[in-house]
């Protein structure tokens, strides 16, 4: 992976929808926001999106098309709780995401494979966010 690429994904923000408005932000190798701890009680949980695999940009339609059969798969898993989400970087780049709780490591991982993605967070209960690289 490209360096550059890798800082940004460091210093981005990972902004999570509270139910009673505004958001937390979720940042790597700091612990979970206190808003979400609640949410994620003792269980496994993750972030990621289905927009512009391998970090390269696509057209809007096809990734909320992308997007759309993420959520699909999510909804399909038993005990998961989803919640809207949206990754922001330095320079303006925003996508659509989802913060996931109960999902196990490697389920999350599998899903990244498969929409392409180079990177997602990853955390447990109240820890920290770790970036996993494919």
């Amino acid at each position: 992976m490209d360096e550059e690429l890798l800082k940004a994904y460091c210093r981005s923000a990972y902004r999570v929808r509270l139910r009673c408005g505004g958001a937390a932000t979720l940042r790597i190798g700091e612990p979970l926001p206190v808003a979400l701890r609640p949410l994620a009680g003792d269980r496994d949980w993750g972030f990621l999106t289905a927009w512009n695999p391998r970090s390269r940009p696509l057209p809007p339609a096809v990734n909320r098309a992308a997007q759309r059969r993420l959520l699909a798969d999510l909804r399909a898993g038993a005990g998961l709780e989803l919640h809207p989400a949206v990754g922001v970087g330095t320079d303006g780049w925003r996508e659509p995401s989802l913060w996931i709780v109960g999902i196990a490591p490697g389920t999350l991982e599998r899903l990244a494979e498969r929409y392409g993605q180079n990177a997602w967070l990853q955390g447990h209960g109240a820890g920290s966010a770790h970036l996993q690289l494919r």
